[in-house]
């Protein structure tokens, strides 16, 4: 069955950097759309980063564009999320997703907590 394990959350203080990692399993990797969403509390879950199935187009959230960079290693199964100069208001839990095509209902994984703190 599909699998997302996500890692690499933890707290940082501002102005550092985390990589997260989504370990994917149980599909054909390369031919999904992968996608980071995070929710805080009481926010609702919103689009961090995320490509499309062929990983020619990547689209980013407003809020990180220029800070985060979304990557994928196809021979491992594996999705990057790459966050630089972390601010405060990028505490959240951090999920992965992967869906047959961009913009549709998919698999999402456990989460990472992200905590950006002094």
């Amino acid at each position: 069955q599909v699998q997302l394990v996500e890692s690499g959350g933890g707290l940082v203080e501002p102005g550092g950097s985390l990589r997260l990692s989504c370990a994917a399993s149980g599909f054909i990797f390369s031919t999904y759309a992968m996608s980071w969403y995070r929710q805080a509390p009481g926010k609702e879950r919103e689009l961090v980063a995320g490509f499309t199935s062929s990983g020619g187009i990547t689209n980013y959230g407003d809020s990180v564009k220029d800070r985060f960079t979304i990557s994928r290693d196809v021979a491992k199964n594996t999705v990057y999320l790459q966050m630089n100069n972390l601010k405060p208001e990028d505490t959240a839990m951090y999920y992965c997703k992967a869906s047959r095509r961009w913009g549709i209902n998919g698999y999402w994984g456990q989460g990472t907590q992200v905590t950006v703190s002094s």
